[in-house]
């Protein structure tokens, strides 16, 4: 690899680093062509970005952008390295466990994940990595937390209004 092509490669990945605030380093050692190539079939589907590259450059490219906030990543950077970029951050994660699950296997291992400027390093933050939740899922739990005292008021309101109105038909029946 010339120069040109590894600081093109560099150029290209500190692009993705600044337009995902999510991503994922894993191990694809093991997997066969076949299985890799089913893989990066099923992070197209589900809009997952997967990129392999040089850890060499995958570190310069961090280091380039910020050293310090992705120097928890480093240590993960050895071996074959494939990147998973995703606005969503547990869809990465929920496609290396069903992979997992279809294949009975232990491929791909998770290296390290960075979520929103929080470094997961090593596999065994996968399970909790899948529970995830989304923005806008929480966005809606908030919405309905909201809403829910509200909604309370207004059928206290209603019930009392029809117990007023119940009332006052039984005294019109009385006369």
């Amino acid at each position: 690899m010339t120069k040109d092509q590894k600081n093109e490669v560099i150029e290209v990945l500190k692009g993705k680093f600044s337009q995902y605030n999510n991503f994922y380093i894993t191990d694809t050692e093991s997997l066969s062509v076949e299985q890799v190539s089913k893989l990066r079939r099923a992070c197209f589907s589900k809009q997952v970005e997967m990129k392999v590259a040089k850890n060499t450059l995958i570190k310069k490219a961090l280091e380039s952008l910020d050293g310090d906030k992705y120097a928890g990543m480093y240590d993960s950077l050895h071996k074959v390295t494939a990147l998973m970029f995703s606005e969503n951050p547990k869809e990465p994660a929920l496609i290396i466990s069903s992979f997992r699950k279809e294949s009975n296997g232990e491929r791909p291992v998770l290296k390290a994940a960075f979520i929103n400027g929080d470094v997961y390093t090593g596999d065994n933050h996968l399970k909790a990595l899948t529970q995830i939740k989304s923005k806008n899922e929480l966005i809606g739990e908030v919405i309905g937390l909201l809403q829910s005292p509200a909604k309370r008021v207004l059928a206290a309101l209603l019930h009392h209004h029809e117990q007023k109105a119940a009332g006052t038909e039984v005294a019109a029946a009385a006369e």
